[in-house]
């Protein structure tokens, strides 16, 4: 019998006891700390394995069952789910790395771009509606009750005093977002002085890193420290703090003059799927995803939906301010890797003070 890195399909009773009763457990772990991965208490003929960033979790927790209900309705089978939720970057190495998961989502392009490179994911994956992305978001800060620092704009990060927070890119591709959209807002300020300047975007990126607070893992990891009271200001999704808001937490939003549009991949991780005779059950996940239904759950949870119609219905809730900009603004995901995120790349002489 075919080894499997993460799961098979043949378990001894007593294994399979220990698990079942170790799952509450691990799913109450926190994500951004160790690799949560949880399986459904309903059982099912098949298992499909979705390997997730950290931020998308909380919208599918109610996606999830509603699928699974959808599936049995069609076809009359019932379905199980096993979930990880880790850092993006984190979550495609993981895969990449031989967790078997059926179904991906991530934070950014270019760590799905990881998994067409490792064979994984098919290489037409964005051929799909909208580019193969199921979610938006945009950057924007956020700040405590009454916003007590005074923070209107990326300006204000520099400011003596002010305690900021954003995750570490290296694991993380919300802090990729975040890192471009503070670079990006430095060469727009630069353009405002006549010419686009790559140097000052770099030195307005330095300025707001020497008052960083922490590096944590993950975008949920950085949210979970702002809550327990660190830092003044958290440069995060505005999906993070929408969702927050709803909750009752006296965050305050702050958009910047100019930020960054966020577009959330999904694929499915075809080799896997196949080897696990998953594949139809995961392309249909993946098309679920972009349904009318699924988009006003993503936009219940703070998410810009990809579904026009859908956003036609939120537009109120999610304006767009006038400087935003996308990836292509940058030089495109490639452009941006290579100058901003490689060994000798402009994140890492910040890093170096160099």
């Amino acid at each position: 019998m075919r080894k499997r890195n993460i799961r098979g399909r043949v378990y001894h009773p007593i294994m399979m006891s220990l698990l079942l009763m170790l799952l509450p457990v691990l799913g109450g772990c926190v994500e951004g700390q160790t690799d949560v991965k949880t399986v459904s208490a309903q059982s099912g003929d098949r298992t499909l394995v979705i390997g997730a960033y950290s931020v998308a979790r909380d919208a599918m927790a109610e996606i999830v069952p509603a699928f699974r209900e959808q599936w049995y309705q069609q076809t009359g089978e019932r379905i199980s789910f096993q979930e990880s939720y880790e850092a993006s970057g984190t979550q495609a190495r993981s895969i990449a790395g031989g967790f078997e998961a059926d179904v991906t989502l991530l934070a950014l392009e270019g760590d799905m771009n990881k998994l067409v490179k490792a064979g994984l994911v098919k290489q037409d994956w964005n051929e799909q509606p909208y580019s193969g992305m199921v979610t938006r978001s945009i950057v924007v800060l956020g700040t405590r009750e009454g916003n007590p620092k005074g923070i209107q704009d990326f300006d204000d990060l520099i400011k003596p005093g002010v305690k900021v927070l954003y995750p570490n890119p290296k694991t993380s591709g919300g802090a990729q977002w975040d890192i471009n959209a503070i670079y990006g807002a430095g060469l727009k300020r630069s353009e405002e002085q006549g010419s686009k300047d790559p140097a000052a975007a770099k030195a307005f990126l330095e300025q707001i890193h020497q008052n960083v607070e922490s590096l944590d893992k993950s975008g949920r990891a950085s949210m979970a420290a702002f809550e327990y009271g660190v830092g003044d200001v958290i440069v995060t999704y505005e999906n993070e703090l929408l969702a927050r808001i709803a909750h009752g937490v006296p965050y305050e939003i702050v958009i910047p003059k100019y930020t960054m549009l966020i577009e959330n991949p999904a694929a499915v991780v075809h080799q896997y799927a196949e080897e696990h005779g998953m594949l139809e059950v995961a392309d249909a996940f993946v098309q679920y995803l972009r349904s009318p239904e699924v988009q006003q759950i993503f936009t219940k949870h703070g998410f810009r939906p990809v579904d026009e119609t859908i956003y036609a219905q939120n537009v109120e809730k999610f304006p767009v301010p006038a400087g935003l900009f996308d990836i292509e603004y940058l030089g495109g995901w490639e452009h941006v890797r290579e100058t901003l995120y490689s060994k000798r790349g402009i994140w890492y002489q910040v890093l170096a003070g160099l």
